[in-house]
């Protein structure tokens, strides 16, 4: 068995149709397995993977596990040589799969990749990212970037050129292809979960990769488009501080963990004042 591919789902039927057709069109000379696990859906996504797509390896959560969980989960009981990590929200190009399995035979000293991600209209999407450090996320805490986006260009990596193959920090966990099995930290529910990852893997003298290799149409959110804002900036914020916690000198989780409540302050504020944001943190 080459390649495992696990995709954990949460209401998004449509687009998870679209998904496994996609997979399932895949050209290439090689071997797979499909895993969904669904976080308790209720929009009947599990009863259409059941339904439509027999051959998927279905795991029906009965409550929503997070990311980290749900994919340890078909990890441990995944067979393939390398895995990959998709979200449901991604649609591969029939020579995905095959251009990224003969990267990563080429390529050994890679032990993550990801791949060149796009709209669904062709265009870029920017996912890799420098590690986390304490002046980016302590301006994403104050808000500053909803004045000041520019404050985030070292840590969003805007000059990145995704037109060659190098080694990186870390790359998007919606299209996260792994050459062992490693399990994701459960601590995190959601976000910071891949970062944690890459983090761990060069903390042993690996290496995290991206490649242009390969395309994938990356939707971008779908889930989290469900989710209300303030529940979604919590999971962000618990993620954050957990990785500064376990990464970091003590002092910037507490100086992170104190300016949360200046933040969310001056976003109070700022919306009576009408303030224009010109990000969204």
């Amino acid at each position: 068995m080459n390649l495992s591919i696990v995709i954990v789902s949460w209401n998004v039927r449509d687009k998870l149709r679209e998904n496994l057709k996609a997979l399932f069109e895949s050209k290439g000379d090689f071997e797979f397995e499909v895993f969904v696990v669904d976080n308790n859906s209720h929009d009947k996504s599990a009863e259409m993977v059941r339904n439509e797509f027999p051959q998927v390896k279905l795991i029906a959560n009965q409550e929503n596990l997070g990311f980290a969980k749900a994919n340890n989960q078909a990890i441990k009981k995944a067979k393939g040589e390398f895995i990959l990590l998709l979200n449901p929200d991604m649609k591969v190009f029939p020579d995905t799969l095959i251009n990224m399995l003969k990267w990563m035979y080429k390529n050994k000293q890679a032990s993550v990749a990801g791949c060149h991600l796009v709209t669904e209209a062709g265009k870029t999407v920017k996912h890799v990212r420098k590690f986390p450090k304490i002046s980016d996320q302590l301006a994403i805490a104050l808000k500053i970037p909803h004045l000041f986006s520019r404050v985030l260009n070292k840590y969003l990596y805007v000059d990145f050129d995704y037109a060659n193959a190098q080694e990186v920090d870390s790359v998007r966990g919606g299209f996260f292809f792994m050459r062992n099995r490693k399990l994701l930290d459960e601590q995190y529910f959601i976000w910071f979960e891949e970062v944690d990852y890459c983090k761990q893997i060069k903390k042993v003298n690996g290496q995290v990769w991206y490649t242009p290799t390969a395309k994938c149409i990356d939707y971008v959110g779908q889930s989290f488009k469900q989710v209300k804002r303030g529940q979604a900036q919590k999971y962000f914020r618990d993620s954050q501080l957990k990785y500064f916690k376990k990464w970091h000198p003590i002092w910037q989780y507490w100086l992170l963990k104190l300016a949360w409540p200046v933040g969310l302050m001056i976003t109070w504020i700022g919306g009576r004042l009408k303030v224009k944001r010109k990000a969204k943190t």
